[in-house]
């Protein structure tokens, strides 16, 4: 089914809503979580949390790309989850990594305490839209869907060397990019 006619379910108030989302993009969006949260029952926890919250949403906006839509939610509350479970920790998972290896780009914890999320976003977007296609989808791959170095190597068919090398081009760049728009970094 298209996204329109599903977003007009949603519309509707009319629960076959669900059921075709699941169909649709209940993969694309256990994946994000699994890649966050490395395990089934939270994923699955986030991914049904996640209909929910598009079933409240939907009567007050009508996403322009349901994909991006559902994938921000299910983001969202898999790292809520994840900070949740690691409270006063870093953990073993992948996400320690991340917010390590972006450290160095953006200060404090996490994005939201460096400056408005908004101003943030759209910042980060411009640099993006700059970035070589290759290396802004290796960028995305790590730091947006959480994947580790061996399944984006994998996924494009270079070597882990090839992509660590990728992104620390890419993170050097865009701290340089903060600073100049007034970041501190």
């Amino acid at each position: 089914m298209e996204d329109e006619k599903i977003i007009d379910l949603y519309w509707e108030r009319n629960q076959r809503a669900i059921g075709v989302t699941e169909e649709k993009y209940g993969a694309y969006c256990r994946k994000i979580a699994w890649n966050i949260l490395y395990n089934q029952e939270d994923c699955e926890e986030c991914v049904n949390d996640t209909w929910l919250r598009a079933w409240n949403a939907m009567p007050d906006e009508r996403p322009c790309m349901l994909s991006a839509f559902l994938g921000a939610i299910t983001r969202n509350l898999s790292l809520d989850r994840y900070r949740k479970l690691h409270a006063g920790k870093r953990g073993n998972g992948e996400m320690a990594y991340v917010y390590d290896e972006l450290s160095d780009c953006i200060a404090g914890e996490g994005p939201e305490e460096q400056a408005d999320a908004n101003a943030l976003t759209e910042t980060l977007n411009a640099f993006l839209k700059q970035t070589e296609k290759e290396n802004r989808m290796i960028f995305i791959r790590r730091y947006w869907y959480m994947e580790s170095v061996g399944a984006i190597a994998k996924k494009y068919g270079i070597s882990e060397s090839k992509v660590k090398s990728s992104l620390f081009r890419t993170r050097k760049k865009l701290r340089a990019y903060l600073h100049k728009e007034g970041y501190q970094v």
